[in-house]
């Protein structure tokens, strides 16, 4: 810890914030410019000067740490108080923006078409079903035009064999190919 110079205030100076690091800058100074020893290239230093501003150092670096963690906390529950109050006036906001579109002419424009389209889908599907209803109608009964036709046809063709088959036993055996291949006495 460093002393005030003066002898009226010789009283230890708090330690603030960046002391450390200004002692790292003075030992790497004085080793920058240290002389050489005569006729060698070795930096002639102090070495407990150098010892007792490293100590220092390490004794202000702890408590710098501490700070430096303290304030970076600080900062995060800072910034999370910040963000949930700003997400609270967001949430806010969001309502009362629901609540003011509800109320506004948008909203009543907005479900008369509603309505409107709704009213024209309903109509568009009864019209859609009755010609439907029709074109099925219509199928159906050109069906059964078409099985009735099938059915006189059937009965003729059964008649038709029925009547063979009685002349068949009245005729000949002669005669009996003559008559069932003649198609236009019937």
């Amino acid at each position: 810890m460093s002393y005030d110079e003066s002898y009226e205030n010789a009283r230890p100076i708090a330690p603030q914030m960046g002391d450390a690091e200004l002692l790292l800058n003075d030992v790497i100074d004085i080793i920058v410019n240290a002389p050489n020893m005569p006729l060698s290239s070795t930096p002639r230093i102090d070495r407990d000067q150098i010892i007792g501003y490293l100590q220092e150092a390490q004794a202000l670096l702890p408590e710098e740490l501490r700070q430096a963690r303290w304030m970076l906390k600080e900062r995060q529950e800072f910034l999370n108080k910040t963000k949930r109050e700003g997400d609270e006036i967001l949430d806010a906001a969001r309502v009362q923006a629901e609540r003011m579109v509800q109320r506004t002419e948008v909203v009543r424009a907005a479900e008369s078409r509603a309505r409107s389209i709704l009213e024209a889908a309903e109509t568009d599907a009864r019209r859609i079903r009755m010609e439907t209803e029709d074109f099925l109608d219509q199928r159906l009964g050109s069906f059964e035009i078409l099985l009735d036709r099938l059915m006189k046809t059937v009965a003729s063709g059964r008649q038709r064999l029925a009547i063979g088959q009685e002349e068949e036993q009245v005729k000949e055996p002669t005669g009996e190919m003559q008559v069932f291949f003649d198609q236009d006495r019937f």
